[in-house]
């Protein structure tokens, strides 16, 4: 969703005309500088702040930690001594990387290491030997060379194949040490830094952990204001490959891979524990690398638990002296939580007190708000506060308007947390930033109080739901609840990621089940709809985990008897068996890929409001008529019901299969209008009751509304930048006509 310019700066200071007494103070975090201590105070104030924190590159005065308010202090462990760094060398993070492919031209062949990477962040580790982690391949017939036909010249950071075959393509898997930490690295491009180059050390090694300790314990002491420290995450960050060429910078950027885990000691131990070794080619995996988007293999997620468990027990180590002196350890999700799956079953043994995570979009603010093992949760609100934002717009620099960026992360964050509450909302970055963008001050004041007004009611009760749950299935199951990879700006494309942005704030309670959940313990009682979305051989929609028989029974079985199942893209696709979308019997359509041209298909009519299922686009056709195709979906049954098609290709599908009904999308990208697409889809699966479907559904579809029993009130908000009528009808089934301001939030 994005804001007109012109039009939204006239109507921002409208949004927030609330019948109730608004909150002004408290549950707020506000980034400080010292130099700037009366803007700091200040703002404090406005916006209602209780905490004040630093953040990277900054620091906080006296003036401003004895100012009577609870202090954050900002540590990111692992480059907190760069000094210590930079003695020892051989504690620095590692990873495998792949050498540029390389075409034989002879019976030799020679692989420059590094080429095409940024030097400054990689290095080749010439310490450990070669043979024992790294491999060689021939790709174009995928076997592995022989050890004893290949060399490593550490002079000229060079592979060389002998016995090659001419034009074979050849790669090098090799271990590279990073000596430019990712995060500092970002930050120094970002903001034109010209500062020292931050290195990550790894507490794997002995003598790294010890003086992590050591450090912790001397900063707790010399930090007697802080309250709180916040872990920039603990040890780990998200793979971030970085290109030689500045066209090309960002080589391989996934926000859940764990291939910045790896290093000889690691490798050695696991192989140790397990009995079986890790090779290089089990991160490589022919230069796709560990992409969550990938089906993930059982060695991987093996070495996944192997990870999170050691870093749970490390980072206990650190947050016990951190409790020892009385401080409340916090952890930020983002940046360097590779290990800190806060889904995972090895989160609760940190011990943190909090959990802080950036936030864009509803899902985002969902994963926050669900997370078991710490009292405290917090989001971090955008815009950060750096001169430009992600995509180099002049956020807080000249022609910058960051109250439009903060209005449209707020709005869909906001309707989320209507549905789950968190504890605490706050900034980061500099504030100083904000001195000529007095409309974003006010903005933020205003975003405050109604973020405490929301939280408020939250707090007494659960909001209505609708009965029956709704169950999003993938190969990462509940691990990886509401988060798919990265920010829904970064993988605008990402079907599952667009669904769980418009489950964020539907009326439904919602989990995440694996194939492997389905296939051992069957489908859990309370689950009335399954979602499975994906493009074709991604970990959303299954690939291969669709050829096990006991997964499709089990499905199948479920809608057979009254179960709903929703499938969006290639859901259940893989080519087996004479079908490609797996559960096609039930879904009633399939995805001819080239191999059917010559197979007859079901000629149909797009159905209209006589068709019981129309009620699925009724309230948005044009929204349902806007969906991407996909190519090659044909109808594979007569009783399939097409709702809206484009060049003779199916859109959107209704089918009723024995006791249960499927429905189909062939794409999704969150809107609003699209969202309630969705939000009917649910219930004609679940066989929703029609006045439990009906109660607090606003007539208007760019306005929603969330019901909180225990004191009897109904939040009503508008996610449209012009005025809206709308109405609804509550569970006693008086209706209530309302009419919006732009962006407003009206309670009553």
């Amino acid at each position: 969703m994005f804001f007109s310019l012109v039009e939204d700066l006239a109507v921002l200071c409208y949004s927030f005309a609330m019948s109730t007494t608004d909150i002004t103070k408290g549950d707020f975090t506000l980034p400080g500088e010292a130099g700037y201590e009366d803007l700091t105070l200040r703002m404090a104030k406005k916006w209602g702040a209780d905490i004040i924190r630093d953040s990277d590159g900054t620091k906080l005065s006296p003036e401003i930690t004895k100012a009577g308010y609870g202090i954050y202090s900002t540590i990111c462990i692992i480059r907190a001594d760069n000094a210590w760094a930079k003695a020892h060398p051989d504690c620095l993070q590692q990873n495998f990387l792949m050498s540029k492919p390389v075409i034989a031209e002879g019976t030799s062949v020679t692989m420059p290491l590094l080429d095409g990477y940024f030097t400054e962040q990689f290095k080749v580790n010439e310490k450990d030997d070669p043979h024992e982690f790294w491999q060689v391949f021939d790709r174009t017939t995928g076997e592995e060379v022989p050890h004893a036909d290949w060399s490593f010249d550490a002079a000229a950071g060079s592979v060389t194949v002998k016995n090659a075959t001419p034009y074979h393509r050849y790669t090098t898997n090799f271990l590279a040490v990073r000596q430019w930490e990712e995060i500092s690295m970002y930050n120094h491009v970002t903001n034109n830094w010209n500062k020292e180059h931050l290195m990550a050390v790894d507490p794997v090694y002995p003598e790294a952990m010890a003086h992590f300790k050591d450090w912790m314990e001397n900063w707790c002491k010399e930090n007697p204001d802080t309250t709180v420290v916040r872990f920039t995450s603990m040890f780990y960050n998200f793979a971030w490959f970085w290109g030689a060429d500045s066209a090309n910078r960002s080589l391989f950027s996934d926000w859940g891979s764990y291939d910045f885990t790896v290093n000889p000691t690691h490798l050695r131990a696991f192989k140790a524990a397990k009995g079986y070794a890790m090779t290089s080619e089990d991160f490589v995996r022919a230069g796709e690398y560990n992409a969550t988007h990938n089906v993930p293999t059982k060695k991987y997620r093996e070495w996944m638990e192997f990870i999170d468990a050691f870093v749970a027990k490390a980072g206990k180590e650190l947050v016990d002296i951190v409790h020892k002196y009385g401080k409340k350890a916090y952890v930020f999700y983002d940046d360097s939580w590779i290990g800190v799956e806060p889904y995972g079953k090895h989160f609760a043994e940190f011990g943190f007190d909090g959990l802080i995570k950036c936030v864009f979009n509803g899902f985002e603010a969902r994963l926050c708000a669900g997370v078991k093992g710490v009292k405290t949760h917090e989001l971090r609100f955008h815009p950060y506060l750096f001169p430009t934002g992600l995509t180099g717009e002049p956020t807080f620099s000249e022609g910058g308007h960051p109250e439009i960026e903060a209005g449209q992360y707020w709005i869909q964050v906001r309707r989320a947390l209507l549905r789950t509450p968190v504890d605490r909302i706050g900034l980061g970055g500099y504030l100083h930033l904000v001195e000529p963008f007095p409309a974003f001050c006010d903005y933020i004041e205003k975003v405050g109080q109604e973020f405490r007004t929301l939280k408020s009611f939250n707090t007494s009760g659960a909001p209505y739901t609708i009965p029956g749950k709704v169950a999003v299935l993938s190969s990462w199951g509940s691990l990886r609840s509401w988060i798919c990879s990265g920010h829904l700006h970064e993988h605008p494309e990402v079907d599952l990621t667009n669904i769980n942005e418009s489950l964020s704030g539907l009326p439904f309670d919602v989990e995440f089940i694996s194939f492997d959940d389905v296939v051992t313990n069957g489908i859990p009682s309370d689950v009335k709809v399954i979602i499975n979305a994906g493009c074709a051989d991604s970990s959303w929609s299954g690939g291969e985990n669709w050829k096990n028989a006991a997964l499709t029974s089990a499905l199948t079985k479920f809608v057979a008897e009254g179960g709903g199942f929703i499938g969006v893209h290639d859901p259940s696709a893989t080519r087996f068996g004479g079908l490609y979308y797996q559960m096609s019997p039930v879904l009633g359509v399939d995805r001819d890929t080239g191999s059917k041209k010559c197979v007859g298909k079901w000629r149909y009519t797009v159905a209209d409001s006589t068709n019981p299922a129309y009620r699925i686009v009724a309230d948005a056709p044009e929204a349902a008529a806007a969906i991407k195709p996909t190519d090659g979906v044909y109808v594979t049954d007569s009783d399939t019901v097409v709702l809206s098609e484009k060049d003779g290709t199916p859109l959107v599908t209704a089918h009723e299969f024995k006791k249960g009904r499927a429905v189909y999308f062939a794409s999704w990208k969150f809107s609003f209008p699209v969202t309630r697409v969705l939000f009917r889809a649910i219930c004609y699966a679940m066989h929703a009751d029609k006045k439990a479907e009906e109660a607090f559904v606003t007539s208007n579809i760019l306005t929603e509304c969330s019901y909180y029993p225990a004191i009897d009130k109904t939040v009503i908000i508008n996610n449209s930048a012009e005025e809206q009528k709308t109405s609804f009808v509550t569970d006693k089934g008086k209706t209530v006509e309302v009419m919006l301001k732009p962006f407003e939030t009206i309670i009553q």
